[in-house]
């Protein structure tokens, strides 16, 4: 066989030759809740496959004894961890520095690699591509809730180059995942920072009451603060700065309930129209980009959405609110057209409204506005925000000059 040739083989005849190399998590009655303590090994559970290669975010915690029992259903450095039910295709890697060893749920399985023949982070790729996740889908058992299994994972194909090519590939892959978690996390210190500042100027009203204490405002120039008044005045919501007004939401926007769409419309690759979708919006809010689908079916000039337009979810995935309400601004990454779903609300503008998309999103994702907007909906899992309806309620917003 050529050197650079493919080898065709399957994830268990890569895996180490080594006792429990390819496992699952506990049975049921092995782990459950009350097993749980403030620090010791950490759990990997499906809330922790879904921050990019790592296995990561806030974690639960076994005892190291607790841990020991469980000694043959837990990952070291460098396994990867696949979900077995629930949302299936996740894949993550146990990161190289941190806890060692980590103990996986009975939701999750994983694999010790036989160095010799695998790079652990070349087959996280390689299942993170559009092939393998088809793969998952197509042989998940689907009696119940969807799963899958050691045997079906054990026995999943593999095209791999030999070792060194596979290190150089994941190398490259790597590189580039590494820039985009820094602009993500750029991205993601800014928005913070933005926010901190909404909630400051617009909804505390900071620099007035800096003024009114005859301060200057923190953090704030001349030009600026010369914006905001000194003193605040009565109105049907409380306090407000003087000189801004109190009008109804439905006096600046207009709100469209996006397309009703069928199943059968839905594509795999991106050769059909771009659909924003409820997952396409963050809980807290802001884009999801990952969430994007697309779409062949019919829909209509009134399901059209642009680049610039700020969508709002009006249907919640469980019972918390952390969903519905929340918004964000339609990327132009996907194009100068595309559609939106019936799950959100499609936000325009009146030609005498002083606001725009970025001012209302900040509005809509701040906590306590957010709270409010909560008390509109129907239901535990509303479908419909009643807020974006003409019976809305009080805005508070900058007098027009």
């Amino acid at each position: 066989m050529a050197s650079n040739a493919l080898t065709v083989c399957t994830v268990g005849e890569v895996a180490a030759p080594t006792r429990n190399a390819l496992v699952g998590g506990p049975f049921g009655s092995d782990l459950v809740s009350r097993d749980y303590v403030s620090s010791g090994v950490p759990v990997i559970r499906g809330a922790n496959m879904v921050h990019g290669r790592w296995v990561d975010g806030e974690f639960v915690y076994v005892t190291p004894q607790k841990a020991d029992s469980l000694s043959s259903n837990c990952a070291t450095s460098g396994d990867p961890i696949f979900t077995q039910r629930g949302t299936l295709g996740q894949v993550a890697l146990v990161p190289k520095t941190g806890a060692d060893p980590y103990l996986i749920s009975q939701s999750q399985m994983k694999v010790t690699l036989d160095p010799t023949k695998a790079d652990s982070m070349f087959l996280y790729y390689v299942f993170k591509s559009p092939e393998q996740q088809a793969y998952i889908v197509q042989n998940a058992i689907t009696t119940g809730v969807p799963h899958t299994n050691l045997g079906i994972l054990r026995n999943t194909p593999l095209m791999l180059p030999p070792l060194a090519e596979q290190r150089a590939i994941a190398g490259v892959l790597g590189a580039l995942d590494d820039k985009i978690e820094l602009n993500r996390r750029m991205n993601a210190t800014l928005e913070s920072m933005a926010r901190a500042l909404f909630q400051s100027w617009f909804v505390d009203f900071d620099p007035v009451r800096a003024k009114l204490d005859g301060r200057q405002p923190v953090g704030m120039d001349d030009e600026t603060a010369a914006l905001f008044p000194d003193s605040f005045e009565q109105s049907p919501i409380g306090p407000i700065p003087v000189g801004w007004k109190v009008e109804r939401l439905d006096s600046h926007i207009s709100a469209d309930r996006g397309l009703s769409y069928k199943g059968e419309g839905l594509c795999d690759d991106n050769t059909g129209m771009p659909m924003h979708n409820l997952n396409s919006i963050f809980e807290g809010g802001g884009y999801k980009h990952q969430g994007i689908k697309y779409y062949k079916g019919e829909y209509r000039e009134k399901h059209i959405v642009d680049p610039g337009d700020m969508i709002v979810t009006n249907t919640e995935q469980g019972f918390d609110h952390l969903l519905i309400g929340h918004a964000a601004v339609v990327p132009r990454c996907f194009g100068l057209k595309g559609i939106y779903s019936h799950h959100i609300y499609r936000v325009r503008f009146m030609p005498s409204s002083p606001f725009n998309p970025h001012y209302l999103v900040e509005l809509f994702n701040n906590r306590r506005w957010h709270y409010w907007i909560s008390g509109f909906s129907n239901g535990p899992r509303s479908t419909c925000c009643r807020l974006m309806r003409s019976k809305c309620r009080y805005l508070s917003c900058l007098q027009k000059t």
